[in-house]
């Protein structure tokens, strides 16, 4: 791949990509044909994703029109009317004060926060995105996902932009009525996936997903990924290597890394076949520093940085669980890291309309796909692959936090 090529593949993937629409299956084909100008062959693997329709929704305060989207799969409700109630924490008494409440809060929804409202008697809830020095107004289309609400009453929300969630919070309002209408539905997304055969069976798994969030055409999340992970089969289908190579661009990753969980649901009876997996999740920007989460036995981040000062590459490296398609692996006991390029949150560019080509750097692209196509290549190669295919015990530990099955401690400052 030369910088033509990549600069084309980005122009020509330059659409919103989200999951179970036709941008996504758009692109999911577009990689299949790319891929088979490289000799290879690839398939498109279809998966089910439960999702809802949103029909109408609105929310108002003491009467006045508050712009909002409603969450598609939250509960239909005509006119819910409650006091407004602002959680700024999670300790007891602050949850105590959601009884009865349609409670707004800033950021995302996860999954102990749900059930704090539920548990605490909330009658709805409101959420934000956006930045308050940023001019525009957008709103993100948001979902309640079903691991989030599992074995939980359903409740009505909304979203809002933080500009109108502070001038809602700070006008007091004696009322707020919030109305949602919509249905479930049934999505279908895709995940493309493409073998090399080495000379065992045994192998390594090349992960990076291509789906963008309804607010963004995703290039640097994760286009960039996607397109380094073309650049590494490229560079690695040119030799025959000991392990094979499956690499595996995940759809649906914006909505929970849905792709990669259905690739290993519908493989089971070959995860033990995998020795590790590499992830790639934003890569290429112009600004930020490179680091590397490990999901595995400490030795690898050694391992690591010591690659990165021979090969005059600045690499941070840690153990830990990166939000991204290496999760899913990790969870079912395989070794898995992931590699990104983190832009600082000054200038944070994800989940919004400024994660354009405009931020972009070829050359760190190409130093990127360098380096990591050397690591796997390395690994692909070894007689034995040196890393431990088990997971640490706190890593364990910082599983069943990420994916709902433990609450995490809180943290004292």
């Amino acid at each position: 791949m030369n910088k033509k090529t990549m600069l084309k593949l980005f122009k020509d993937l330059n659409f919103k990509r989200v999951s179970g629409t036709d941008g996504e299956k758009r692109a999911a084909e577009y990689f299949k044909a790319y891929i088979a100008s490289l000799g290879l062959k690839s398939v498109i693997e279809t998966f089910e994703v439960k999702s809802g329709k949103v029909k109408s929704a609105s929310l108002k305060a003491d009467g006045k029109e508050i712009p909002c989207r409603g969450y598609r799969g939250a509960k239909s409700v005509k006119e819910l009317k409650a006091p407004l109630y602002y959680l700024r924490a999670n300790d007891a008494y602050s949850l105590s004060q959601c009884k009865d409440k349609i409670v707004i809060f800033i950021g995302y929804l996860g999954k102990f926060r749900y059930e704090d409202l539920v548990k605490n008697g909330a009658l709805g809830f409101i959420s934000t995105n956006g930045n308050l020095n940023e001019a525009d107004r957008d709103i993100d289309d948001r979902e309640l996902r079903s691991y989030v609400s599992e074995g939980l009453e359903l409740l009505p929300g909304v979203n809002i932009n933080i500009k109108d969630a502070e001038k809602l919070i700070s006008s007091k309002p004696k009322e707020v009525c919030l109305s949602l209408q919509g249905e479930t539905t049934i999505d279908t997304s895709y995940n493309v996936v493409t073998y090399i055969e080495g000379e065992s069976k045994e192998e390594i798994v090349i992960t990076a997903h291509y789906d963008s969030v309804p607010l963004s055409v995703g290039i640097y999340d994760n286009l960039s990924g996607s397109l380094a992970l073309l650049g590494i089969m490229e560079e690695l289908m040119k030799t025959r290597h000991h392990y094979s190579l499956r690499f595996v661009l995940c759809g649906s990753e914006e909505r929970g890394l849905l792709g990669s969980k259905a690739y290993i649901e519908n493989h089971s009876d070959d995860l033990e076949t995998i020795r590790l997996c590499v992830n790639l999740d934003m890569v290429g920007t112009t600004l930020g520093n490179v680091i590397a989460v490990c999901t595995t036995e400490a030795k690898l981040t050694i391992s690591l940085e010591y690659k990165g000062f021979i090969s005059c590459y600045p690499l941070s490296v840690s153990q830990g669980v990166y939000s991204s398609d290496s999760t899913p692996f990790a969870d079912k006991g395989i070794p898995s890291l992931s590699f990104a390029r983190i832009v600082p949150n000054d200038g944070l560019i994800i989940h919004n309309r400024y994660d354009t080509l405009a931020h972009m750097d070829v050359d760190n692209m190409f130093a990127d796909i360098a380096f990591i196509s050397s690591f796997v290549k390395e690994m692909a190669d070894a007689a034995y692959l040196p890393v431990k295919k088990a997971i640490p015990d706190d890593l364990k530990e910082r599983l069943d936090e990420y994916n709902g099955r433990k609450r995490p401690e809180p943290k004292v400052s």
